[in-house]
């Protein structure tokens, strides 16, 4: 439950956590009385700090030693207390104009500089992903029933690959109840629709269709359909067939934080060994916002489902071509990290990269 903060106590542990990211030193009052203007004394700053830390917010790693932001503290600062700098994507955007060059790159040359750029401007491990342009696509679809209410979706790509899923039908009421004679009939007929109108999709594109546009006499197989597909797409887009590109990695484990050669040899592990994991975790479509821009995601410490980055903070976005996801852009580093820039980095990456392949 996240804690209900006054302004005094907002100011506060903005500060704070803004003092630890300059400084990786654990913050104490007088450090907060003596940098930044927060109109109050020194006790009235540490009796605040005090309830931030029975809060969850902060911590002291020595009861002797000042205070440190907590998972949830940065959670909070990232939610609540900080917007990213959209001045500063268009910087970054402007950087990423100026020294790539789509017309005279190859693509994975170009997608490595981006990466190194990235490196630079955030001071983090930057990660892009090869995009998912060349991807199978649909040579036939069948929907066959398996049993009462079990329907096998198969996918036929043009590779002649072969690709199924085992999906539960839309549960009727009693007087819609079909037979399974009726059922096997509307399968083929709505099997012969989507083979008309979807034959040559890719499977990425199959996944974002608007199936509620089937005819209104097998709408109710819209919602199925949509989490079947979405399920094959989540099997078929597989990290074997992509790459990470990878920038910045010894800059970072510079920082204090990775000063445990264990901790160390698990990141690079899994960088170098296991990108399939951090291919899944990173390539995680995500909803557009208002504006039509990629969202960001921002996973800060133990909410990272990785072990060995939980420690870390992962931000990314996926890049598209027109509106379908071909692939992600994002920065790894310490939760002790500028998150403002962070987030803008990413953002305007993303754009630059959406708009390249549109």
């Amino acid at each position: 439950m996240q804690v209900k903060l006054t302004n005094r106590q907002q100011h506060i542990l903005w500060a704070t956590v803004r003092h630890y990211i300059a400084t990786a030193e654990p913050v104490g009052s007088k450090a907060l009385v003596e940098e930044y203007d927060l109109g109050v004394s020194s006790a009235t700053i540490r009796n605040v700090m005090g309830f931030l830390e029975k809060g969850g917010l902060l911590y002291q790693p020595h009861t002797s030693a000042g205070r440190i932001p907590s998972d949830s503290g940065y959670r909070t600062y990232v939610d609540q207390l900080i917007t990213p700098s959209e001045s500063l994507s268009r910087e970054v955007e402007a950087v990423l104009q100026k020294r790539l060059k789509w017309e005279d790159w190859s693509l994975e040359a170009l997608l490595h500089g981006a990466a190194q750029i990235l490196a630079t401007l955030s001071g983090c491990i930057s990660l892009i992903t090869m995009p998912q342009t060349e991807r199978a696509t649909l040579r036939h679809l069948q929907m066959m029933q398996i049993e009462a209410g079990r329907v096998m979706l198969i996918v036929v790509t043009d590779a002649y690959e072969t690709h199924s899923t085992l999906m539960d039908l839309p549960a009727a009421s009693a007087e819609t109840q079909l037979e399974p004679e009726v059922i096997d009939r509307e399968l083929q007929i709505v099997s012969n629709f989507l083979n008309s109108q979807l034959r040559g999709r890719s499977l990425l594109e199959l996944a974002t269709l608007d199936w509620t546009q089937l005819d209104r006499e097998f709408q109710r197989y819209g919602e199925f359909l949509k989490h079947s597909v979405a399920e094959l797409t989540r099997r078929t887009v597989t990290p074997s067939t992509t790459q990470i590109m990878i920038r910045g990695v010894a800059e970072v484990l510079r920082q204090p934080e990775f000063s445990q050669l264990q901790q160390v040899q698990t990141i690079i592990q899994l960088l170098e060994e296991e990108q399939d994991q951090l291919w899944r975790l990173i390539f995680e479509e995500k909803e557009a916002d208002e504006v039509g821009k990629p969202r960001v995601m921002i996973r800060i410490g133990s909410e990272n489902p990785l072990e060995p980055i939980r420690t870390c903070s992962l931000i990314s976005a996926t890049y598209r071509r027109g509106s379908i996801p071909v692939g992600s852009v994002g920065v790894l580093g310490p939760t002790r990290l500028d998150y403002e820039s962070a987030i803008a980095v990413v953002s305007a990456a993303a754009d630059y990269l959406s708009e390249a392949f549109s």
